[in-house]
């Protein structure tokens, strides 16, 4: 391979996807590569297996024909809209991660280099690693769609890419405005609240607009209904070029290929010349805020149980991503919320469903606010050095997890007792279950690590990840057959007593 000359253009790019690609295979191995093949191993049939989900999800429609009228156009146009909020989502946060966690800044302005062609470099960095994910998701189907309809569905790649481009656009300029019209200290909470509200609010708006019409959580079935279909413009609207460009139109793909990369480019042209002024103040705010510490008039007096939950709660509330990594998860809450709202005294069936939900929700989320409460302490040392037992600290930091857990669900099963008592209690049992559960996991394998972490948390132990996932699934299986009033709970919540079984005795048993 020829070496391309320093400060260059493509010398920046073959540092960035150094950087990429380490981070991803960092994230997959857990910075073991003795897992290289086994992740391998698992990409492939992973791959495999969402390949055949996606043929049987689009091989009715290809065997029946799909051909570019109304409905075909309102259901490509709907489900390409809600990927795109999520690509720009995902757009926003890198922006904000490359504003305040990225360590390099201070070596590259210093230097002779064209700050400018990095952070070029760095935007257009952004719009493919977003490009990259969804076509990590969009793929397979675009694939069974060229195989069962044609070729023509190979455009589809085309305007991914050309999402992908206006989704880094829109993030740079949008975390731009936001650093000057709120300052870089608050552009960071800012920043997460908004990737979180764009990433799940039409995704939750579309489901909600499911549940209202058509009385399920199915999107799909929304967007198919005559009733959104009949609020569509008619075929021949401009609206329907990402779709006709998806389906193969090779003028329409041109148009919003073209548009999304001149978008990108007008933004770097823009954003790159100050995005170094801007990414050196956010890393200022950062620094300064992790030295900063308020004055207080002294100690207060309380037990040691409580002081430790106290302090649990206060790294919780500080921590600088747990918005974006948890917030989404919150919201996707909503939905549920809303058929509970949409049958309340009408229809106890209905809100079965909202049972298995909530105890599912739950228990994921207790997985991760665990894992920052046990693995993620910021001052393992100081802590294990105070004359406190060590059980009495992992319960204070239990009691911590289970009562954010706890403040979060309390609206939804407050309101879900008002609509039928047995069915709250049954989500409460069952939350209680789940949210333990995953937070015996995290202790049972617990490990020190940095909470900047968080997000490849899930590859530092396989079997942690899954114990955590199996447990969630089956208590929430149990809570949804006991709310059905079936004797077949038993055996789910049997199966996950096993589950945690097999987990402690399979714990590193440094973990005791």
């Amino acid at each position: 391979m020829i070496a391309a000359r320093p400060a260059t253009l493509a010398w920046f790019a073959r540092h960035e996807i150094a950087l990429v690609w380490r981070d991803w295979l960092s994230m997959m191995t857990a910075g073991k590569r003795r897992r290289e093949p086994l992740v391998a191993l698992a990409v492939l049939v992973i791959v495999g297996l969402v390949h055949l989900l996606a043929y049987a999800v689009v091989a009715p429609a290809a065997q029946a024909g799909i051909a570019p009228d109304k409905a075909t156009l309102a259901l490509v146009t709907g489900s390409a809209f809600l990927s795109w909020t999520l690509m720009l989502s995902q757009a926003m946060e890198s922006v904000t991660r490359a504003f305040y966690a990225r360590a390099d800044l201070d070596l590259i302005l210093s230097s002779p280099a064209s700050a400018r062609r990095l952070f070029a470099i760095r935007i257009g960095a952004i719009a493919l690693s977003t490009t990259a994910l969804a076509t990590l998701l969009a793929g397979p189907f675009v694939n069974m769609l060229a195989v069962l309809d044609g070729p023509r569905w190979l455009a589809a790649y085309g305007v991914l890419a050309a999402m992908g481009a206006v989704s880094a656009a829109l993030a740079v300029a949008l975390c731009v405005g936001l650093f000057r019209t709120l300052g870089p200290k608050r552009t960071r909470l800012a920043a997460q609240i908004a990737a979180a509200v764009v990433g799940a609010g039409f995704v939750i708006g579309i489901q909600a607009a499911a549940i209202l019409y058509t009385g399920s959580f199915s999107r799909l079935s929304f967007l198919r209904s005559e009733a959104f279909v009949a609020l569509m413009p008619d075929a021949a609207s401009l609206l329907w070029g990402p779709a006709r460009a998806a389906m193969g139109d090779l003028g329409a793909l041109a148009a919003v290929l073209g548009g999304g990369l001149a978008l990108l480019l007008a933004a770097i042209v823009v954003f790159s010349a100050r995005f170094g002024e801007h990414v050196v103040a956010a890393s200022g705010v950062a620094f300064d805020a992790g030295r900063r510490q308020r004055h207080r008039a002294g100690f207060r007096q309380a037990s040691t149980r409580r002081a430790l939950r106290r302090k649990e709660w206060m790294l919780l509330a500080r921590d600088p991503w747990l918005v974006s990594q948890t917030l989404m998860q919150i919201l996707y809450l909503l939905p549920p919320a809303l058929l509970l709202w949409r049958y309340y005294g009408e229809e106890t069936g209905m809100l079965l469903i909202l049972v298995p939900v909530l105890v599912m929700a739950a228990g994921q989320l207790a997985g991760g606010l665990a894992w920052l409460a046990v693995s993620g302490e910021d001052a393992p040392d100081l802590v294990a050095s105070a004359p406190i037992a060590a059980r009495a600290i992992i319960r204070a930091k239990v009691e911590a997890v289970l009562a954010a857990i706890a403040v979060i669900v309390a609206p939804l099963l407050l309101a879900l007792a008002f609509a039928t008592p047995r069915l709250a209690a049954v989500a409460a049992l069952g939350i209680a279950l789940s949210a333990s559960s995953a937070t015996l996991v995290q202790i049972w394998f617990r490990a020190q690590a940095k909470r900047s972490s968080f997000r490849r948390r899930q590859v530092s132990s396989r079997m942690a990840t899954l114990s955590e996932a199996f447990s969630s699934i089956l208590w929430a299986g149990t809570a949804g057959l006991a709310a059905a009033g079936t004797w077949f709970a038993a055996f789910t919540a049997a199966a996950a007593l096993l589950v945690l079984a097999a987990t402690w005795a399979i714990r590193p048993r440094k973990a005791d």
